[in-house]
């Protein structure tokens, strides 16, 4: 009897070691989460980032996206859709990570649709119709203006703005912060200034709960 009571008790202590030890391990995750953020807040958000949803909601989310990325044109409705069930409370501010070849031509498309006005209608249309100008994980450049025409914009401008010193500035710094962040595949997420903790639509969902569920304390 005495030997089956130690050994109910090494068990219980073994578990309670690992319990313990898990806790110690989610708190220093979530103090390095912190930390990070505090340490890389101005490489997360510029001035030149376009933006979705009101300046003051307690929720932002940055995402670093490349146009041609298939995951990033998957998670991006899914991204609308948490928003929209929490009007008002979340902020998306995207950057790019033109990581797939010929995207950097693509992201100076939207640069230079949004002096059209015209950047979220233009993107949307991209990613919706990515599977026709993305081929072998390339960006197909001449295929995305019947795309970007069908969205109302003006092909003649959009070409020439493309060009713009600007556009070229803003991509160069977006890479740039993405190389300071760590960022190496797309998309990428920042919830509130902490980077997710695992890839997956899920962990994102958790990330942003925690932060919605803190600005309501």
């Amino acid at each position: 009897m005495k030997q089956k009571t130690l050994f109910v008790i090494a068990v219980v202590l073994l578990l309670l070691g690992f319990i313990v030890a898990a806790l110690l391990y989610n708190v220093e995750k979530e103090q390095q989460a912190g930390q990070f953020a505090a340490a890389n807040n101005a490489a997360l958000v510029r001035m030149h980032s376009p933006t979705l949803g009101p300046a003051e909601a307690p929720v932002v989310i940055v995402e670093f996206l490349d146009p041609a990325c298939e995951t990033c044109a998957a998670f991006y409705p899914l991204v609308k859709q948490i928003m929209a069930a929490n009007p008002g409370r979340i902020r998306l501010v995207l950057r790019y990570a033109p990581f797939h070849k010929g995207s950097d031509q693509v992201v100076a498309a939207l640069e230079a649709a949004r002096k059209q006005g015209k950047f979220w209608q233009a993107l949307e249309m991209l990613l919706a119709r990515q599977d026709d100008w993305v081929q072998n994980h390339s960006a197909q450049v001449a295929r995305i203006w019947p795309h970007l025409e069908a969205a109302g914009l003006d092909l003649q401008k959009l070409r020439s703005d493309m060009a713009a010193p600007e556009i070229a500035g803003v991509i160069e710094q977006d890479l740039l912060d993405a190389q300071t962040l760590k960022v190496t595949k797309t998309p990428e997420y920042f919830v509130n200034g902490k980077p997710l903790p695992r890839f997956g639509i899920e962990p994102l969902k958790d990330l942003i709960d925690e932060a919605l569920a803190a600005s309501r304390r």
